[in-house]
């Protein structure tokens, strides 16, 4: 039983898409006890395809919470999805604007409301040539600590074999493909909890963030990670240079 309100769009779209997957794919669900099932929470996932949103939202609708994303503001504008989703109530982000911040704002008041806001810190499907995941933004360690709401993360392996990783492609689902993820303990953000959200408070809440990402997915993977995570920006220095 979910315990937490949801639009009746999102309700339906739930229920129709599990009914799909379950038909299709294969679960491998591990740690959904340590799923809130009530209060303002913010959920961090490493980002590997397109179908993430889709295999995230069932295993947390079956955890008790309902999925809210802060989702690209460029897929509201999409005929039929983008109505799906906005009476979905997700939430849009306009990123590289001014806008950005207003979904931010969304986002704080919401958990601060006790509903649970998903966020992908990575702003986009990983760029590591592996698939791990890489350097992070700082958007959901500033709503947690503005809020003071727990960060949750969730690691996920096995989406981008039925959907591809970037281009979107028609579904892989023969073999039936397995999708794993995985809940982890909520991040210790305590000493950094009270201070000014500085800079490098966002800086540092963010790397444990990701490094707890990390660790979820290298258990489902049961491969090491690479020792440093995949910076983009950086790599795209060293092409120019």
């Amino acid at each position: 039983m979910n315990s937490e309100p949801a639009e009746p769009t999102l309700v339906r779209v739930v229920w129709i898409l599990n009914e799909v997957l379950k038909r299709v794919t294969r679960r491998d669900w591990r740690g959904q006890a340590k799923v809130p099932r009530t209060g303002g929470v913010v959920f961090v996932v490493n980002h590997t395809s397109n179908l993430d949103p889709i295999v995230f939202g069932q295993y947390l609708a079956h955890a008790g919470r309902y999925p809210h994303y802060l989702a690209k503001a460029s897929v509201f504008k999409v005929p039929i999805m983008g109505r799906i989703i906005s009476a979905c109530g997700q939430i849009p982000v306009e990123r590289g604007t001014s806008n950005a911040v207003q979904a931010l704002g969304s986002a704080i008041r919401a958990v601060r409301d006790g509903r649970s806001v998903t966020v992908y810190p990575e702003g986009t499907i990983t760029e590591d040539p592996d698939l791990w995941p890489m350097t992070g933004k700082t958007g959901a360690a500033r709503i947690a600590l503005e809020a003071d709401v727990p960060v949750v993360p969730i690691g996920t392996w096995g989406a981008q074999d039925v959907l591809g990783a970037k281009k979107i492609t028609f579904p892989r689902i023969i073999p039936r493909r397995t999708l794993r993820v995985i809940a982890g303990d909520p991040v210790d953000l305590d000493d950094l909890r009270g201070s000014p959200v500085t800079p490098a408070v966002l800086h540092e809440a963010t790397d444990r963030i990701m490094a707890a990402i990390t660790a979820l997915v290298a258990e489902l993977r049961g491969a090491e990670p690479p020792p440093e995570r995949y910076d983009p920006r950086a790599a795209r220095e060293r092409d120019i240079r």
